[in-house]
């Protein structure tokens, strides 16, 4: 079995378990593990001994998104730069929704950004009641551009632009109440046990008819889907090259609040200004 650098692949009974592996930065991704990702999930979704991918995270994260020293690169990128490396990333969240086999995120800590488009991807979704979660992109000034059209058909417009905009950290308890996770563990072994259970239903399914489920529910999406995944890729790396989204990303690194960061309504008495 071929050997990884960011990732781990195990194969427990045609299960095939695939672990971010990079704990020491909370799995975030760098380009090998977009392109290990991308090319496991093309290999698996051919493998006729598998059955099932069980998705999830090593240590005490799921995924941080996007792994700082690459997202500092990317603001030195030229726009074209920006525009593949989008595409890169889009086509990783395409090659793993479009898997043919039932794809099971087991969420055993935070996700954001990026990392709640890995969960957004993913068939079922089983996480631990402690898990925080956040679209966090806004707040360096670019967007959750190409997790979108994976991320707003889970959880709603209203959901979506409400946590989109503000960039607020919310919990496993809110994810489920909107839609992004389908059950709740209390602690890791709960977990466990919840895969478990969730794996010995879907062998009572028929492969084949769970392939054919999974291309019924993409030919049920809008048929203008495809122009929509090539817009997203373009603003994001429109914003990855503005001022704004470099200046986010400086201030991020520098640990000090972004030009755009204040707060006029600390200290004040909100009802006099809202009765003017």
């Amino acid at each position: 079995m071929k050997s990884y650098e960011t990732i781990i692949r195990e194969d427990i009974n045609h299960v095939a378990i695939v672990t971010l592996n990079r704990p020491k930065v909370h799995n975030a991704f760098n380009p090998i593990m977009i392109e290990e990702l991308t090319t496991i999930f093309k290999y698996l979704g051919n493998d006729t001994t598998i059955r099932a991918i069980v998705l999830t995270g090593e240590g005490k994260s799921f995924s941080a998104g996007a792994d700082i020293k690459y997202m500092q690169e990317s603001k030195d990128f030229s726009y074209e730069e920006n525009h593949e490396d989008a595409h890169r990333l889009e086509q990783l969240f395409n090659t793993i929704y479009l898997t043919p086999k039932p794809v099971i995120g087991r969420i055993n800590g935070a996700a954001f950004g990026g990392g709640i488009g890995l969960i957004s991807v993913c068939d079922i979704v089983i996480a631990v009641k402690t898990a925080k979660m956040a679209f966090s992109e806004v707040n360096l000034g670019i967007l959750p551009a190409v997790i979108s059209p994976y991320v707003i058909p889970k959880i709603g417009f209203t959901n979506a632009s409400r946590f989109f905009l503000s960039g607020e950290r919310f919990n496993a308890i809110k994810a489920h109440e909107i839609g992004l996770i389908h059950e709740l563990a209390n602690d890791i072994p709960d977990l466990d046990q919840k895969i478990a259970d969730i794996l010995d239903q879907l062998f009572t399914s028929s492969p084949a008819a769970m392939a054919s489920i999974k291309r019924l529910l993409v030919r049920n999406r809008d048929t203008e889907f495809q122009e929509l995944r090539k817009y997203c890729i373009s603003q994001i790396a429109e914003l990855r090259t503005s001022d704004e989204g470099k200046e986010g990303l400086i201030a991020f690194l520098e640990k000090r609040p972004a030009e755009w960061n204040f707060s006029p309504w600390k200290g004040r008495d909100r009802t006099d200004d809202l009765s003017e």
